[in-house]
C-alpha cells in the first residue's frame, strides 16, 4: 500500500492510502515509492482488521500513540483517510528520511 500525506485544515497531517496490498509477510513501512509512503499490512481487509493494523503501524513508525492516529473518513481502501494528531507535515517528512527513498522531498505532500 502507498500513502500520500497532506495538510489538514486543523493544521495537523492527514494520511491518504492510494492502493492496497493486503497479505504481506509482515507489517511495517518499507520505503517511499513514486512519491508516496509504502506500508505492508498482513491483515486482510475485513471487519476493520487492516484499518486497525494501519493505525498501529503509522503510530509506531512516526512515534505517535495509537490514540493520535484516527480514521478520518471512509473504511474502504479507495476512500479512507487517517488524521495524525500532534504532528505536522514537516515533522512527518523528517521522520521518514530514514526510509529507502524517503529523503526530504520523497513523500508526496499536498
Amino acid at each position: 500500500m502507498t500513502i500520500a500525506f497532506e495538510n489538514h485544515p486543523t493544521g495537523q497531517c492527514a494520511a491518504r492510502p492510494r492502493r492496497a496490498r493486503p497479505g504481506a509477510r509482515r507489517n511495517g513501512m518499507t520505503g517511499v515509492h513514486a512519491g508516496a509512503l509504502k506500508i505492508s499490512v498482513t491483515q486482510a481487509p475485513e471487519q476493520g482488521k487492516s484499518n486497525r493494523a494501519l493505525i498501529e503501524i503509522i503510530a509506531r513508525e512516526l512515534g505517535l500513540k495509537t490514540s493520535q492516529v484516527s480514521l478520518l473518513s471512509g473504511e474502504t481502501w479507495q476512500s479512507r483517510q487517517f488524521l495524525l494528531a500532534g504532528i505536522n507535515m514537516d515533522q512527518v517528512a523528517l521522520k521518514l528520511t530514514r526510509l529507502p527513498g524517503g529523503g526530504p522531498h520523497g513523500v508526496n505532500a499536498t
